[in-house]
């Protein structure tokens, strides 16, 4: 059987971590990426094909080179607030670059499509956890990109047959405990790498947006879930639609929220450091809670995540305070 994947977006953040997984579950990962955000420093388990999602013949050529029995999307813009500034650009890569590696993909005959989509489909939420069949209201272009697509996959099951899995994830955090991988973002805008940043002296500090909201400490809650446990549910899905499954949708997330000042207190505790903290107001557009009802993966895709909030912390800072700047040749001594 053909075992070779085509992982868009592969030089990524969770695409090089899926990467790592297929190759350890028997795939041969060939990574299309543009490396706009991605580094080629990531891409250890299969070959790197350099090239645009935007650009339908290099997707078309891809196909015809590689032949993949699947594919797994990740290829995407994903910062929010740039979403707001440059909606027609978001909508550029991430709706007609996806239909572009969802029509290679029908046409040359792929059987299983796993799609990166996001818990940001969902908008303020209505209810908590947040399970599938949550009504599907994005605040932004980011997410009403990711719910496009969505919607485009559930039109080429119904009318052309090619069965996929969206994965709506909740925050992605943590990095391979081997150091291979982790984060690296620029800019980065995600809180425990902002968090790290300001243990290490990167930055002044850490500022919470929001300190008066109906939690249990006045401040948001999020679900952080590991990438490696992001990855895992990757393989999991792929293995299921390879095995004639039908198209469906999950939630991946902990099932656990936890408020910022927990996530502050995490990262104290496993860093030994203290930093400045500020406290300023909310931003528009950030919801109190998001919390993932994660039973419907557990029960279907028989997944289940392994890693807690410390084992993501702890993988963080072994990446951001030693393995990073060994990996991109940043000099300085690791911490």
């Amino acid at each position: 059987m053909n075992d070779r994947v085509l992982v868009t977006g592969g030089a990524g953040y969770v695409g090089s971590h899926a990467c790592l997984r297929l190759a350890e579950a028997g795939f041969e990962p060939v990574v299309f990426d543009n490396l706009s955000n991605g580094h080629e420093r990531f891409v250890q388990w299969g070959p790197l094909v350099r090239g645009d999602i935007r650009d339908r013949s290099a997707v078309a050529a891809a196909f015809e080179r590689w032949r993949p029995v699947a594919v797994m999307h990740f290829a995407a813009l994903i910062e929010v607030g740039e979403s707001v500034k440059h909606p027609g650009r978001f909508h550029e890569t991430n709706v007609g670059g996806a239909a572009n590696v969802i029509q290679a993909a029908a046409a040359s005959g792929v059987e299983a499509f796993v799609f990166s989509s996001t818990c940001a489909t969902y908008g303020d939420p209505v209810r908590v956890p947040m399970d599938e069949t949550h009504p599907q209201a994005p605040l932004n272009p980011y997410g009403r990109s990711k719910l496009m697509i969505e919607q485009v996959l559930a039109d080429m099951d119904t009318y052309s047959g090619l069965r996929s899995t969206a994965l709506r994830y909740f925050n992605a955090a943590g990095a391979d405990p081997e150091g291979r991988i982790g984060e690296r973002h620029d800019p980065e805008t995600h809180a425990i790498p902002l968090l790290l940043q300001a243990a290490l002296g990167r930055r002044p500090g850490f500022s919470i947006f929001g300190t008066d909201y109906d939690t249990r400490d006045g401040t948001a809650v999020r679900d952080y879930i590991h990438v490696l446990d992001l990855a895992d549910a990757h393989v999991s899905a792929l293995r299921r639609l390879l095995n004639g499954g039908s198209s469906e949708v999950f939630n991946l997330g902990t099932g656990t929220g936890t408020t910022v000042r927990e996530l502050i207190d995490a990262v104290r505790e496993v860093t030994g450091r203290r930093f400045e903290v500020a406290e300023t107001g909310r931003r528009p557009g950030d919801a109190p809670i998001l919390v993932a009802d994660n039973k419907k993966a557990r029960e279907t895709l028989g997944w289940s995540p392994r890693y807690g909030l410390e084992d993501i912390v702890a993988h963080a800072w072994d990446w951001h305070s030693r393995r990073e700047g060994e990996v991109f040749g940043l000099g300085g001594n690791p911490v």
